[in-house]
Order: structure tokens, then C-alpha cells, then sequence
């Protein structure tokens, strides 16, 4: 019997369905022309791993069958397939063993087993009603201007897409003739903000309902977030205020709307309301660090996620300040979390580098700031794009496919399902390197 480990089968299923959404999407009943097995295979990637790239126009492309199979699609690649499969699991009372349990633990990115299967009834109880209210708000402002069943369809593609943070719109303009509308702003962006926080914080919050009482991780998250979009809305309002091509024609409300929604959405998200392509160039660097950090670890974003981000930071500060150990809100962080998020980061770019570099040989015509921007929106499972996805060659769509599928499966799990970590039996002497 072949011994499978929990990165390896998380894998494999993984696969199987993007294998099996490729096929559907490749019927005729699913498009209303005939699209390429590549075409139809980056779609189903760009779904399954909640990117929201697009080689072909989602409204325009697929039939209703074929959207609802890509809104399937989202709606299990979002929550996680190993998490739908406990569901099913429980609903035939069946017993969860200890190796779905890893596996659990693997999916979700935990620390431990305890506590999995709790964690995974909260998220699918947070997910479908969260998803629901944003569901009937929406249709409060689409039915009136679509009807019923559009407007309601409509709300509902446009809810699970959001909160998932997978980017997928109906419309060829993603969102932005709603650029100024405050409900639109509002409800999605509080979808994908609420999505990439992290089903681990969303249920420390309702088990623990005073800040200093709630666990480290959730602190970081919230304060993390909360700041670093903050810090996001007002450097893009203030190099975009002038940009003819994005909000330089807006109105003043208009434009804290638009600053707004791009400041949040590279976490990850995807949507847009304004041109990504008409952006100044500082503010395309400035998202592209953004898209790199990602969301939340547990949550329906990609990217190294903040708290990597926030460690490697305070490792960097600790090492500058003379200190020997980090240290927030009283607690001390150990050195495995520390070598851990060094270990992400070193191999996205790695990954990243490799992707780049490949594309830049491939994709002569394109400009490389538009490459590099199309390679981190991919690996950050992000989905904004400067205009470049349909023209990309058949091998550079691969290699945006892979990067893809390795930013929602993490560079851990990937290098974790290669591996054979073995303990040393021994330790070496210590030598001092010359650094810096």
C-alpha cells in the first residue's frame, strides 16, 4: 500500500477536481464558444485556487451552467475540499479518523490536530451565513436594476466570489461602473476583508469577545489589517489623486471610494473599480508588496500571509534593537514560527524569481513591470491583472497556472509533499559566518 503524507493526498485531491472542472468547463453546454482544453484548464485553476484571472470573459464566455460550475468551484477551493469532505463525512456519521485530522491540520494551516473539526463546523456555518446577508444586501441594490432573477443571481455569483476572494465578475469591467456606489464598496470589500482575516480568527472572535483576552495570532491579524490598509487607502489616494486614467476625474467622495476599494482588494481579492492598467507606476509597486503579503493564514486569501510578514518584520527589529528574543503583546514568539515564516518567504520568491524569469523569455512583447505584476497577483491568489492574461503564450499560461495552484496550496505544503525530513541523529559543532 502506497503510504501517501497529508500535503501529498491534499495534493492529490486538489488535482482531481481542478482535472474534473476542466472537463466541464470544456463542455459545450458550459460555453457559448468553443474555448481550449488550456483555456479551460486555467480557469478552473484560476477558480479552484481563488485567483480570478481570466483568459476568457466570465459573462460573456460561459453559459450559466458553465458559471455556476466555476461558482462551485470557488465556493470549494475558498473553504477548502478536505473541509467539505469532513462535512460529508459528519452528515453520514462517520467517524473522522486521526490522518483526515492531518490532513485537516495541513488544509487549514493549524499548528496542531486539536480543535479541527470544531474549526471546520465554524467555518462553514460563518461562511454560508455571512455570505447570505451580504447575498440580501446586494440584491437590495441589483433587483431594482436587474430584476429579480438577474439581480438575485447577480448578488449570489458576486457574494461567494467576494467573501472567497476569488476576483470573478460577471462583468468584463470587474467592478467599475460602481466605483462611487457606497453599498457595492462596502459589502464586498467587507466580504473579502472579513474572508482573508481567517476562519481561526473569526472564531476566536465569537468564543472571546474582549481584544486583550483574544489570542496572539488574532491580535496580529486584526491590528495587522487594520493598519496596513490604513496605510494602503491613503498612499494610493495620494498617488492616484491626480491620474486622469483612475480617479483623477472623480469626485472627492468618489475617489476615497476608489482609493479605498484598490487599497483592500490586492489582499487578495481581485476585484477592481478603476483600470489596474491606468495606475501610476509607484502605486503598481506599492500593490505589488500588497499582493505578496496576501491575507490570513486559515482564510480564503494567498500570499505568505500577514502574520509572516509581521515575524519577519519584528525578527528584523528585534536583531537591530540587540535583543535576542521577539516579543509582542507579552508573549514571546518561538524560534520555529520564526524560521517557518523565513522558509515561506525565501521559497515564494524563489518561485516567484523562477516564474519571472521564464515569462521574461516567453513573453518578449510584454513590458516587465506588467510580468512581474501578473506573476505576484498569481501567486498571491489575488487575480488583478494589467490587461496581459489572454495574450499570454500557451507556456507562460502554464507557468501562471502553477504559480496559481502553489499560492493556494502554500510553497510549504508543496516542499513539505517533496520532502522526507529525517531527525539527525547527531549535532555538528558551531561555527561562527561572516554576514552582511
Amino acid at each position: 500500500m502506497v503510504n501517501i503524507s497529508p500535503p501529498q493526498l491534499l495534493i492529490l485531491v486538489f488535482l482531481f477536481f481542478i482535472m474534473l472542472g476542466t472537463v466541464l468547463l470544456r463542455l459545450p453546454i458550459s460555453t457559448t464558444e468553443s474555448i481550449t482544453w488550456l483555456d479551460s484548464l486555467f480557469t478552473t485553476t484560476s477558480a479552484m485556487t481563488v485567483t480570478g484571472l481570466a483568459v476568457v470573459d466570465t459573462g460573456t464566455s460561459f453559459t450559466l451552467f458553465g458559471e455556476v460550475i466555476i461558482l462551485m468551484l470557488i465556493q470549494i477551493g475558498g473553504l477548502g475540499i478536505m473541509s467539505f469532505a469532513v462535512l460529508i463525512y459528519m452528515m453520514l456519521g462517520k467517524k473522522i479518523g486521526f490522518k483526515e485530522r492531518l490532513v485537516l491540520q495541513q488544509a487549514l494551516n493549524q499548528t496542531s490536530v486539536g480543535g479541527v473539526i470544531k474549526l471546520v463546523k465554524n467555518l462553514f456555518v460563518f461562511s454560508f451565513i455571512i455570505e447570505f446577508i451580504a447575498f440580501l444586501l446586494l440584491s437590495v441594490r441589483w433587483i431594482p436594476e436587474y430584476g429579480w432573477i438577474k439581480g438575485s443571481y447577480y448578488s449570489l455569483f458576486h457574494s461567494v466570489s467576494a467573501f472567497n476572494n476569488a476576483g470573478f465578475s460577471i462583468w468584463p469591467d470587474s467592478l467599475s461602473r460602481y466605483v462611487g456606489d457606497p453599498i457595492v464598496n462596502i459589502v464586498i470589500t467587507s466580504l473579502f476583508i472579513i474572508g482573508g482575516l481567517g476562519f481561526t480568527v473569526l472564531a476566536d472572535l465569537k468564543s472571546t469577545k474582549e481584544y486583550r483576552r483574544l489570542a496572539l495570532h488574532s491580535k496580529l491579524m486584526i491590528f495587522g489589517t487594520f493598519a496596513l490598509n490604513i496605510i494602503a487607502l491613503f498612499t494610493i489616494f495620494l498617488l492616484e489623486y491626480n491620474n486622469p486614467n483612475t480617479i483623477g476625474g472623480l469626485s472627492t467622495i468618489d475617489k476615497f471610494w476608489a482609493s479605498y476599494f484598490q487599497a483592500v482588494s490586492p489582499r487578495t481579492a481581485g476585484f477592481n473599480t478603476v483600470d489596474i492598467g491606468s495606475l501610476e507606476r509607484s502605486t503598481v509597486v506599492f500593490m505589488l508588496l500588497l499582493m505578496f503579503i496576501g491575507a490570513g493564514s486559515a482564510s480564503t486569501g494567498g500570499g505568505i500571509k500577514l502574520t509572516t510578514f509581521i515575524i519577519i518584520l519584528l525578527a528584523v527589529v528585534t536583531f537591530i534593537r540587540g535583543k535576542k528574543e521577539i516579543s509582542i503583546y507579552r508573549r514571546t514568539i518561538s524560534d520555529t514560527f520564526i524560521f517557518r515564516a523565513l522558509a515561506i518567504s525565501m521559497i515564494s520568491v524563489l518561485f516567484i524569481f523562477g516564474a519571472l524569469f521564464i515569462l521574461c523569455i516567453t513573453e518578449t512583447e510584454q513590458p516587465f513591470l506588467k510580468i512581474l505584476f501578473e506573476v505576484i497577483s498569481a501567486f498571491g491568489t489575488v487575480g488583478l491583472s494589467m490587461g496581459i492574461t489572454a495574450s499570454l503564450t500557451p507556456l507562460g499560461k502554464m507557468v501562471i497556472i502553477f504559480i496559481m495552484f502553489l499560492g493556494k496550496l502554500g510553497p510549504l505544503t508543496l516542499a513539505f509533499s517533496l520532502s522526507r525530513p529525517e531527525k539527525a541523529k547527531f549535532k555538528y559543532p558551531n561555527e561562527d559566518l561572516l554576514t552582511g
